[in-house]
Formats: C-alpha cells, sequence, structure tokens
C-alpha cells in the first residue's frame, strides 16, 4: 500500500514510519494507521501507538506478550470498577466494599515516626468527613494535593474507630467532564511488578487501550458468526462486544459482552475441530478391512479368557466400521483403570491381520511394553501368531532378526517404545498403530509411525486417563471419540481411606495382617524435590522405614525407582509378580504398567502431594484380582484445603470420570494429564468448567452448521469463511497425528 506525503512522492508504509531524522511524528503515524485496513492496523508494532515509544514497548512485550495493536485489543480487563456514580459521605455504610466521593479537602498532615509514618488527610462534603491515609510516597503525595481544592477521590472504603477511611486512594482534581463520575466502568488490566513500577499500571493500559478505540470504528469489525445465530441467541454485534468487554456503561453491557466473546471463542474452536474431521471423514484415505476373519473369530470364540462387556463390544463395533470405510480411522479410546481397552486394541489388530497387514502398539515406558508383550504373547500363543518387542535395551544382534521379521512382514504383531519410530524400522505392511498412554508422546513422534506406510494406517490411540466430557469435546474434537464406560463383571470397588501419620502403627498391623493372608502391599512416595539426586535419598530412606515395619527375614521387599537400570527394574518387578517379595516400594514409576492381581493394598505416602488423576491411576494397581482391595492415602496433620478437597474425593468415589471432572473443576483445563497443548485450548475469556452452557451450545450451533454446510459454502457463512481464513495463521491447527 502507498501513501502521499509532502512532494506528492509515494512511500511505503515502511518508509512513512521514518523521517529524515529516522523519528516519524505522531500526527504522520497516525494519518498511516487510519488509512490501512484494520488487519494491517492490528498487525503494527505497538511501539507506533500514542503513549507507548520504544521502552514502553519493550516492556509490554517482555512483561505481558504485547507485540501489536491487535495483542493490546485483545488484553482483557480481569474485572472492572463502578466508578459511574459517586456517593454521599453520610450515606456510606460497612457494607460496602469500594466507594467513590466528591469534596473539599480540608486537613493534611504528617503524623507517626519511622514505620508507623503516614500521611492523614480529611475530605468533606455537604453530609460529612472521611479521612484519607497514604504510608507511601508521602512527600510526593503532600506536594500533589491543594487544601481547599475539590477532589473525587475513589478506593478501598475501611473503618477506624466507626469512622470512613480509605488508604491510598485515587485523587483526580474536580472538573467538569468527571464531577458526576465517569460514564463507563473503569477496566482492571493483568499487569506484573515490573510495568507498575515503570508507571504502566492497569490505569495506564487503559489509557492505552482507550487510544487505541479512537483509530477503530465498526466497520473495521465486521460479523463473524452467523446472522441466525446472532438474531437468535440475541447477541450483541461483534464490535460492541469488544468496546463492552473494555469499557462497558453498566454491568449488563459487561455481561453481555462477556457471553458474546466467549461463545464466539468456543464457537470459532469447535467449527475448526469439526471442518478437521469432517475433512477427513470425506477425503482421507485409508486401508480398507473388508473382512473380519479367521484370526479374530477364533479368538473372540475359542480363546477370550472372559465376556466382553456391553461397552467393549459397542467400541469395538465403532472401531470395525471405522476400518471399513477406506478413510483413516483416528480414533481416540478412553476408559477407566481396568476397563479393558488393551483387549480391544489387540482385537483390532487381529482385524488389520485377517486383511493381510500388520499392527504395532507403541507404549511410553519400557515397562508398560513389556507388560503389553507378555499379556498379548500369552493371548495369542493358541493362535500361533508370534509377537515381538522392540525398545531401546534390545540386544543389537535380537535387534537386527526383528528389524528383518517386520520389514518381511513375517512378524504381524509388534509391541514396542519410542524405537519403533526410528528409521531403522520398516514395516511391510502396516495397517494399524495403537498408540497407549498418548499424551506422553508428541505430534511429532506419533507422525513418525503413520509415516512409515504409503497409505496412512488406522490410529487407535488410548488414555487411561478419564477426560470429561466438556475437555474432550474441545481438546479432542477433530477425532472419532470411544469411551468404555464399563468395568467388567465381578471387579470388586476399592476401599480408600484417608489416615494421619500419627495413625500409621494401626495401618502398619492392618499391613501385617494382608500380608498374613498371602496378600501383596505396594508403597509409593512421591517425587517431591527437583534434584534426582534428593529423590533418591527421600526414596532411600522410605525404604529404610518400610524395612523397620516389615524386617527381613520375615518380610522381601522389592523396591523400583528411576534410576535403576531397566535389566534391574524388571528383575525386581519380576520378584513381585512371582510373589517372591511381598512389598513393593516405589515411586510413580509403577503407575502404569504393573498388573498383580494378588496385591490388595496401595499405600501412598504423602498423598497430598499427588494430584487426582495421579492418585486414581495409582489406585488401579490393586484390586485386579479376586479379593477385596484397600488404598490407603497417608498424609501428615497439617493438609491445605485443595489436598483435603482430593484426599476427600478419592475416599467418595472409584468413578474415574467423576475424579476427572473433580479435577478438572480444581485444576482447570490446562494442567490436567492428556489435554493437547494446541491452540484450541487458548481461551482468553472462555473457561470449559464455568462456562459449560456457552461450549455445549456453540457445539450444538456447530454440529447444525456443518452438517448442512461442510465446506462453508453458503452465502450466509461467507463472512465466517473469511475470518477462519484471515485467522488461520494465528494458530496450529491439526488433527492429532
Amino acid at each position: 500500500m502507498f501513501y502521499k506525503h509532502k512532494n506528492n512522492a509515494l512511500f511505503t508504509l515502511n518508509d512513512m514510519m521514518k523521517h529524515e531524522d529516522g523519528i516519524v511524528s505522531h500526527q504522520l503515524k497516525v494519518l498511516i494507521l487510519e488509512k490501512s485496513n484494520l488487519s494491517a492496523l492490528l498487525s503494527n508494532p505497538i511501539e507506533y501507538l500514542k503513549g507507548v515509544g520504544p521502552l514502553r514497548a519493550d516492556m509490554l512485550k517482555k512483561e505481558l506478550e504485547i507485540f501489536t495493536f491487535g495483542d493490546l485489543l485483545f488484553h482483557f480487563p480481569y474485572r472492572h470498577l463502578d466508578r459511574t456514580k459517586v456517593q454521599m459521605i453520610g450515606q456510606i455504610t460497612p457494607q460496602m466494599d469500594q466507594v467513590q466521593v466528591r469534596g473539599i479537602l480540608i486537613h493534611m498532615e504528617i503524623v507517626g515516626e519511622r514505620r508507623s509514618k503516614r500521611l492523614v488527610a480529611q475530605l468533606r462534603d455537604r453530609t460529612g468527613i472521611i479521612e484519607l491515609t497514604w504510608f507511601q510516597g508521602i512527600t510526593w503525595v503532600q506536594k500533589a494535593l491543594n487544601l481547599g481544592a475539590e477532589y473525587l477521590v475513589f478506593g478501598k472504603l475501611g473503618f477506624f474507630l466507626g469512622k470512613p477511611q480509605i488508604t491510598h486512594p485515587e485523587l483526580e482534581p474536580v472538573q467538569v467532564e468527571n464531577a458526576t463520575g465517569k460514564e463507563f466502568l473503569e477496566p482492571v488490566y493483568p499487569v506484573t511488578e515490573k510495568l507498575k513500577a515503570r508507571g504502566l499500571n492497569g490505569r495506564a493500559i487503559g489509557k492505552l487501550t482507550q487510544q487505541l478505540f479512537l483509530l477503530l470504528s465498526e466497520k473495521d469489525f465486521p460479523e463473524n458468526l452467523p446472522p441466525a445465530i446472532v438474531s437468535s441467541e440475541k447477541f450483541m454485534s461483534r464490535w460492541d462486544a469488544l468496546r463492552n468487554i473494555h469499557f462497558p456503561p453498566t454491568s449488563m453491557h459487561k455481561d453481555e459482552a462477556m457471553v458474546r466473546i466467549k461463545f464466539e471463542e468456543f464457537f470459532v474452536a469447535q467449527l475448526r475441530l469439526g471442518m478437521l474431521r469432517s475433512a477427513r471423514h470425506r477425503f482421507s484415505h485409508g486401508v480398507v478391512f473388508s473382512k473380519v476373519g479367521d484370526y479374530f473369530n477364533q479368538f473372540y470364540h475359542e480363546h477370550l479368557p472372559f465376556e466382553l462387556t456391553n461397552a467393549q463390544k459397542r467400541v469395538l463395533k465403532e472401531i470395525r466400521v471405522d476400518m471399513g470405510t477406506g478413510k483413516q480411522m483416528n480414533r481416540l479410546l478412553q476408559g477407566d483403570v481396568g476397563s479393558g481397552k488393551t483387549v480391544v486394541a489387540l482385537m483390532s489388530m487381529l482385524i488389520a491381520i485377517d486383511n493381510g497387514y500388520q499392527a504395532c502398539l507403541m507404549a511410553p515406558t519400557e515397562i508398560l511394553a513389556r507388560q503389553h508383550y507378555d499379556n498379548f504373547s500369552s493371548l495369542l500363543a493358541p493362535l500361533e501368531l508370534k509377537v515381538e518387542i522392540l525398545t531401546g535395551s534390545t540386544k543389537a544382534a535380537e535387534k537386527r532378526r526383528i528389524l528383518e521379521s517386520i520389514k518381511t512382514g513375517v512378524c504381524k504383531v509388534i509391541i514396542g517404545t519410542h524405537a519403533l519410530i526410528e528409521e531403522t524400522v520398516q514395516f511391510e505392511k502396516l495397517g494399524l498403530a495403537v498408540i497407549d498412554e498418548q499424551h506422553k508422546f508428541g505430534v511429532a513422534q506419533r507422525a513418525k509411525l503413520w509415516q512409515k506406510s504409503t497409505i496412512p494406517p488406522h490410529v487407535l490411540v488410548m488414555t487411561a486417563t478419564p477426560i470429561p466430557r466438556t475437555l474432550a469435546m474441545t481438546a479432542y474434537g477433530d477425532l472419532d471419540y470411544s469411551v468404555i464406560d464399563e468395568l467388567p463383571p465381578g471387579r470388586k470397588p476399592i476401599h480408600t481411606v484417608h489416615r494421619l501419620d500419627d495413625a500409621r502403627p494401626q495401618v502398619m498391623d492392618f499391613i501385617k495382617t494382608e500380608i498374613a493372608s498371602g496378600r501383596q502391599i505396594y508403597f509409593i512416595f512421591p517425587l517431591i524435590e527437583e534434584s534426582e539426586k534428593l529423590q533418591y535419598e527421600d526414596l532411600m530412606q522410605g525404604y529404610e522405614n518400610v524395612k523397620a515395619w516389615f524386617p527381613e527375614p520375615q518380610y522381601w521387599i522389592s523396591m523400583v525407582h528411576g534410576r535403576m537400570n531397566a535389566d534391574q527394574k524388571e528383575v525386581n518387578m519380576q520378584r513381585f509378580v512371582r510373589n517372591d517379595t511381598q512389598i513393593m516400594v516405589g515411586t510413580t514409576v509403577i503407575e502404569v504398567g504393573v498388573n498383580v492381581p494378588n496385591a490388595s493394598v496401595m499405600v501412598i505416602e504423602s498423598a497430598e502431594k499427588f494430584g487426582l488423576s495421579q492418585l486414581h491411576q495409582l489406585r488401579g494397581r490393586v484390586g485386579r484380582g479376586s479379593e477385596k482391595s484397600y488404598c490407603i492415602l497417608l498424609s501428615g496433620s497439617k493438609v491445605g484445603r485443595e489436598a483435603k478437597d482430593r484426599l476427600s474425593v478419592m475416599c467418595a468415589t472409584n468413578d474415574g470420570f467423576k475424579i476427572a471432572e473433580k479435577d478438572l473443576e480444581l485444576r482447570g483445563p490446562g494442567d490436567i494429564q492428556g489435554t493437547r497443548q494446541s491452540g484450541v485450548m487458548n481461551f482468553r475469556l472462555a473457561n470449559i468448567v464455568e462456562d459449560r452452557g456457552i461450549l455445549e451450545k456453540a457445539k450444538s450451533c456447530v454440529d447444525v452448521i456443518l452438517k448442512e454446510d461442510p465446506d462453508l459454502t453458503s452465502p450466509s457463512h461467507s463472512m465466517l469463511k473469511n475470518f477462519l481464513k484471515e485467522d488461520q495463521a494465528k494458530n496450529a491447527w491439526g488433527k492429532i497425528s
């Protein structure tokens, strides 16, 4: 874009931003900014906004990541102060929080000495007197104020000896335009201490935002929601919402703006995910598994060691249909601990083998990979299907043999860790890739696996971390989604109790009776130090304490931790599996991958230091046999409120989905294990816990639109489609693979 200046010569925007002395006048900047389009305007560097400049811009960039005008526009206030009204001093009551009064400054003096030194002033209106107090900046404040002058005063109300007072109030000399209060609620913006020290407090950010709005107008913000939705939901316009989120005349205007912007955030995220899912269903190519053959049927009818639950049957049917469509399956399978995800994965792999393809399962740890290998080898032995395992510790000669059997197609079922994505691993015909505990792998790591086949293999990602529905539809909305929400018959609920340290003798006596009955015990210690050396020392101290209660040779103890090599871990694990040791002492390394049906008690030391999800995962290591099982949460006597809430939830329910919902409430979506770190979760205002109703409504609207117009070709969706195109560069959108 070119502009005329001075002698009618043409200048580009960059040219115009420079002058003979390297600095352009503010008037010239504003002229340029007014003439450029909105996209160019909002992408302008923040230093070009009046009142900012290079030094302030540098602070805004470092402290708040505000680089452009657009970043400032979408830096929303977190609350508002109502300074639209002026109270009479005589009508102030203790029930009020913040007040604004107008009066004459009638008295001012410095009282006290050293730390108790303060400036005290009095403001009077026709109904009474209020005291104003400053403990900081006393000299500067005293010089700035004038006795006998009229001021508008705002601040947090307090009372001393029954009289109203305001500490560190905000004062403005009374002028015509502000004598009756502000015309809008005053926004309070999030800032840092460094910004405050440089004079960039919340009020200063507000003034910059007001300056920005002088450059904007309604025509710059065309509607991006379909007219039918705006009408049916009675939403204010996009322009009005942006103005009222910053400078609302009333609380009602602010609330309406909040709802509009939250809906928009959810709506756009759901639309992007829905379009990805729709496009994959319609256009992606995948291997066609046209039959369910001998391997599947023989295993199902003759060798399945237990009856499938209705939930497992439903999920298997969903997977079978997916893999027969000719489109690539990209499905998330979640289920609680012990719900039977693994056998569903195994039977899905048998469908791939029945159709002449290979199948692999990738696990995040060698312990878990070895667990799957042992299970699969045992279950598939009657079918004479060879299972191979490939991990980082596989010996060189053995690795060469396995790689050759994978490349030639001799090996049909491959279990492994990250070793499966190495360049040396080449499949003859990979048809199905199963990823266990998928959140422990990066997107790029998973992508390497499906790039090993000319036609992308079907993808089944599994997680044993139950995901609340609202989080699943937000973070995984581009995936097809299956849930095993039913436990196998005969699984007894685990009895969970919270005990303080002073009850340790009774806990140990109970454990001794369990061991005497032939049962086995876990003791889990948290990793509470950042140093690996200190972690090891903490665990060793815990190990010695357990040995003191359960001395050899009457009792035998195994131990596993992160500093052990894989071989030593495996030896100690196997000793516990064979019941050569009655007690396993460890860290959260046993959270997944250990299946010992004879273990009946899980003792979690310092349980208040664990998150809900981790506590639930650890508890799932017991309750796998026919005997009644117990989880004992040991903690110190001083436990914080949130930790108490977590422990109470654990004692109240075994339902992983209820626990996940509570975890979401307590910690928020960004901290929940299994959440995808992508643009879809980066909401500025919307909260999937607090705004669940808005999310549900947004998803419902998106489903209706995409069912009728999946490519947004309708004229009524043209503005929405244009908005998505313009916004595309701001977010990294993509499917899980």
